[in-house]
């Protein structure tokens, strides 16, 4: 079963989610309205909780995770997607804040405490270290991610049309 309970914790699904049947999410999972979870993906709220906002894509492949609290982090860090974010494949995501309109660049790593702010574009296999808070509106690449120029009207344009693009096409796999 893809989407199953953690110590009866079940995850909680907005209106119209798709989760691929080999994709995993377990535990303090919330995740908003026509939102898509791909192939392999997991998504495991098992020691922190996990949200994901709305007309948000987490691709094949990716690990979404968060870190539990304890000696070393007394509070532990959760994990919050924000609402139109492609997250490409293979994202390693963990126990951080992407904030609204964003695209994760396939194979990025995003680490810890880190914050990504409204409308940015991760370049693909970009690693984002603990803590670290990337400015919206620009694109970062590169490990440690560093940021390159402004976003032009084209690309700030595409967040939208990526979220809405797969809300279609899960619509088709909700479809059968």
């Amino acid at each position: 079963m893809s989407v199953r309970s953690f110590e009866k914790t079940h995850p909680k699904l907005g209106n119209r989610v798709f989760v691929d049947p080999t994709a995993l999410v377990v535990g303090d999972v919330t995740i908003g309205h026509d939102s898509s979870v791909w192939p392999m993906a997991t998504i495991r709220g098992d020691v922190h909780s996990i949200e994901i906002g709305d007309r948000t894509s987490i691709q094949d492949g990716c690990v979404l995770h968060v870190t539990h609290a304890g000696p070393y982090d007394p509070d532990g860090h959760d994990l919050k997607i924000g609402s139109d974010v492609t997250v490409g494949h293979k994202a390693m995501i963990h126990g951080c804040t992407i904030e609204d309109q964003c695209l994760i660049g396939m194979g990025a790593v995003v680490m810890d405490s880190a914050i990504i702010h409204s409308q940015v574009i991760l370049g693909a296999n970009s690693l984002v270290p603990p803590g670290r808070k990337l400015e919206g509106g620009y694109l970062w690449v590169g490990s440690p991610a560093r940021k390159i120029r402004p976003l032009n009207e084209e690309e700030l344009a595409f967040f939208k049309y990526s979220a809405n693009n797969y809300v279609k096409l899960k619509d088709r796999y909700l479809a059968g």
